[in-house]
């Protein structure tokens, strides 16, 4: 078992905060008659990088969607930093930050009015922020672009804006949604030196991502899910011991198989420009 202490919540009650940074039990998300998430018991500890992997529509989005709050669960339950995410949700989105595969950036400011507006959202004192700001660009070797608007910065620049962005108010749990899609190599060794640097600095990370090497690299503990439901739990070389390959790659495969999971909504945009098609 964990550690146990006590912790008083702004609220005024006491909550119980244990070596789990997040823990579900049960947790499911049913969309009429298909369920997305499958009764998932997660247990991510404290101050780890936690790979969350599976094929396209495997359910690893709408179970981030609901550790983030942003969808309420069918059934189960689930906690974030010691706060329930249904019960407590303005306390849990306080504590985590949130890098999806869409910036969430303004490209008509600067990085730094980028960086300032994010920072002012959370209460933090302007004073405060200008510094925390400035020493987070620094960070991401971004000091001589801070007043350059962020439209026009490549797409490595931009994710790094868009990671310091996510930490501008200290959350103790970070999710990082394929953080390097479409990075070149430069900005990807740079990207991924930084998720270890911010593990170093206490940070709790939630990491998705399709490249096996990466997780491989990155992650204490993987977990594989497929069809809502997880099917195995361990570090990277445990899982590669276990299924005798030296390729986290194989292990991916052998859990969720090598059948492509194409889909299509049936939907066409009205721009669909009908000469070309």
């Amino acid at each position: 078992m964990g550690t146990l202490s006590l912790t008083v919540q702004e609220s005024g009650t006491v909550s119980s905060l244990s070596d789990q940074a997040i823990e579900t039990h049960g947790l499911t998300k049913r969309f009429k008659n298909f369920t997305a998430v499958d009764h998932l018991d997660l247990s991510v500890r404290r101050g780890e990088i936690y790979g969350f992997l599976g094929p396209n529509g495997a359910g690893k989005t709408t179970a981030i969607r609901m550790l983030c709050t942003l969808l309420s669960p069918s059934s189960g339950t689930a906690s974030v930093d010691g706060y329930d995410i249904v019960k407590q949700g303005n306390d849990v989105r306080k504590r985590i930050g949130l890098v999806s595969e869409k910036m969430i950036m303004y490209p008509r400011l600067t990085a730094l009015e980028n960086l300032m507006f994010f920072g002012r959202l959370y209460g933090i004192e302007r004073k405060a922020l200008r510094k925390k700001s400035e020493e987070l660009l620094e960070m991401v070797k971004l000091t001589t672009f801070k007043d350059k608007l962020v439209g026009g910065f490549s797409s490595g620049m931009k994710q790094r804006v868009n990671v310091i962005r996510a930490i501008i108010h200290d959350p103790d749990v970070l999710f990082l949604d394929e953080p390097t899609t479409a990075l070149d190599p430069q900005s990807t060794r740079f990207v991924r030196d930084l998720v270890k640097e911010l593990r170093q600095r206490g940070h709790t990370i939630v990491l998705t991502t399709h490249v096996m090497e990466e997780a491989d690299e990155l992650s204490d503990r993987v977990c594989i899910i497929d069809h809502g439901k997880i099917m195995a739990v361990g570090s990277p070389q445990a899982l590669k011991d276990r299924y005798n390959t030296q390729n986290l790659l194989d292990v991916f495969l052998e859990l969720t198989g090598r059948e492509l999971r194409d889909s299509a909504d049936g939907r066409i945009s009205m721009r669909t420009p009908m000469g070309r098609m």
